[in-house]
C-alpha cells in the first residue's frame, strides 16, 4: 500500500510542477528559438507515430499516372512551394521564417520515403489534416481527396524536375487562357498607330 501511495503521490508531484512551469510563463515559445534536443526528439517521434498510425489504413491509388502528376502542380505551386520550395530555390520567407522547418521536397533523399506505400499514405495525411502547431495547414477542409493524391504524385517527381519543366507542370490553366483565340482574330486595340501588319 505504501508503494502504490509513493507512486500516486510522485505523479501528482509531477503534474503539480509541470503545471505550475506551463503556467509561469517562463517557457519560451517563440519560433525563433530551438526546442531542447530532448524537446525536439520527444515531439518528432510523437509526430512521426502519430502519422504513421492514423495513416496505416489509407489506400494508395497508383500515382505514377502522368495525368495526376501534373494535375497536382499547380495546387502544390500555390499552396505548398513557399514552405516545401521549388527548383532553383533553395529558401523563401516562409521556409526560413517557420519552426521546425519545413522538409524541402525537392530532395531526393527526403522525397525518396514518400515512394513506398506507407510514405505515400503518411503525405496524404498529413497534407489532408495538417499538423498541429507546425504551420502546416489541414488542406482537407477545402480539397477533395483526388486534388490531395495529385500532390502527393507531384512532390514524388518534383526532385526530378528542373526549373522549366517545374514551370510547366505548375502553370495553372484559366477559363480566359483557354478562351483565347489564335487564328488572327483576337480582340486588339483600336488605335493600331505604329503598328506593322
Amino acid at each position: 500500500m505504501k508503494f502504490l501511495l509513493g507512486i500516486l503521490f510522485t505523479v501528482f508531484v509531477a503534474i503539480v510542477g509541470i503545471f505550475i512551469v506551463v503556467t509561469s510563463g517562463v517557457i519560451n515559445i517563440g519560433a525563433d528559438q530551438a526546442h531542447s534536443p530532448l524537446v525536439y526528439d520527444f515531439l518528432e517521434t510523437a509526430r512521426t507515430r502519430s502519422i504513421e498510425n492514423a495513416s496505416q489504413d489509407i489506400a494508395v491509388p497508383n500515382l505514377e499516372k502522368t495525368e495526376m502528376i501534373s494535375s497536382g502542380g499547380a495546387d502544390y505551386k500555390d499552396m505548398c512551394a513557399g514552405c516545401h520550395l521549388s527548383p532553383g530555390v533553395a529558401q523563401t520567407d516562409f521556409s526560413e521564417s517557420l519552426y521546425p522547418k519545413p522538409p524541402s521536397f525537392t530532395s531526393a533523399a527526403l522525397v525518396e520515403r514518400y515512394k513506398t506505400d506507407a510514405g505515400a499514405q503518411q503525405a496524404f495525411w498529413a497534407i489532408k489534416h495538417g499538423i498541429m502547431a507546425s504551420g502546416m495547414p489541414a488542406w482537407g477542409a477545402s480539397h477533395d481527396d483526388d486534388r490531395m493524391w495529385a500532390m502527393v504524385a507531384f512532390i514524388r517527381s518534383l526532385p526530378e524536375l528542373n526549373e522549366a519543366q517545374y514551370t510547366m507542370l505548375t502553370t495553372r490553366i484559366d477559363d480566359d487562357m483557354l478562351d483565347m483565340s489564335f487564328d488572327g482574330e483576337m480582340d486588339m486595340p483600336s488605335d493600331r498607330s505604329g503598328m506593322q501588319h
